[in-house]
C-alpha cells in the first residue's frame, strides 16, 4: 500500500476515534422526533459504498487497478494537506456539537442549538469537512471508482440531509435558527 492510502487510512482512523464516544453517547439518549427517510438511509449506505467500500478494495486488491489514473506527486501532497484540513474540521465540529451530534435527524431529549464554536461561523461544519475530504480521496485515491466516485455520491446526499437538517430545526428552534441563518453560512464563513 502507498504512502498516499496510508495518509486516506489513518485520516479515517481518527475520524472513527473522534465519533467513538459520540456514537455510544448518541445509541443511549432517547430521541423525541425522528426524519430520517428512507432515501436519505439509500444515499447513506451508497456514500459508504464511494467513501469506504471500494476505496478498502482498491487500497487493498488489484481488482480495480484497470481503473487507475496518474496526478503529479504534488498533488498528492495537497490531497495530503485537504485531507489534513478535513480531519481538523471534523474533529473541531465533534467537539462543539458534543452530545447533540447524531448520524440521522433526529432531535434529542435536550436537544440544544449550538452556535459557539466552529458552528459561529459556518452551520455545517461536518458537511465542509466531507466536502474537503471528497476533494482529498480524489488526489489520494488515484483512481476513477475509489477517487471521485465518493464526491459523485457526496453531492446527491449533502443536498438532501442539509435541506432536511435545516427544516427540522428550523422546526424546532424557529426564529432562534433563522437569525443563525442570517448569520452564518452554511458551509463556508459568510462574508460581512
Amino acid at each position: 500500500m502507498g504512502l498516499l492510502k496510508i495518509v486516506y487510512w489513518a485520516g479515517m482512523l481518527i475520524e472513527m476515534i473522534i465519533r467513538w464516544p459520540l456514537r455510544k453517547n448518541w445509541r443511549k439518549t432517547p430521541k423525541v422526533e425522528k426524519r430520517s427517510t428512507l432515501q436519505e438511509k439509500i444515499l447513506l449506505q451508497s456514500l459508504a459504498l464511494g467513501m469506504l467500500y471500494l476505496p478498502v478494495i482498491y487500497s487493498v486488491t488489484d481488482w480495480l487497478d484497470f481503473a487507475d489514473y496518474h496526478l503529479p506527486g504534488w498533488m498528492g501532497g495537497v490531497g495530503i494537506y485537504l485531507l489534513v484540513c478535513a480531519v481538523i474540521i471534523f474533529g473541531r465540529a465533534h467537539v462543539d456539537l458534543k452530545k447533540n451530534w447524531t448520524p440521522y435527524q433526529e432531535i434529542y431529549q435536550g436537544h440544544t442549538m449550538v452556535t459557539t464554536g466552529i458552528y459561529r461561523y459556518i452551520r455545517h461544519p461536518m458537511y465542509a469537512s466531507q466536502w474537503v475530504w471528497c476533494l482529498a480521496q480524489i488526489l489520494l485515491l488515484q483512481n476513477w471508482l475509489a477517487g471521485p466516485l465518493g464526491l459523485l455520491l457526496f453531492i446527491p446526499f449533502y443536498r438532501l440531509r442539509v435541506k432536511g437538517e435545516e427544516k427540522m430545526m428550523l422546526d424546532t428552534f424557529g426564529n432562534k435558527y433563522k437569525d443563525y441563518m442570517r448569520r452564518t453560512g452554511s458551509i463556508f464563513i459568510k462574508m460581512k
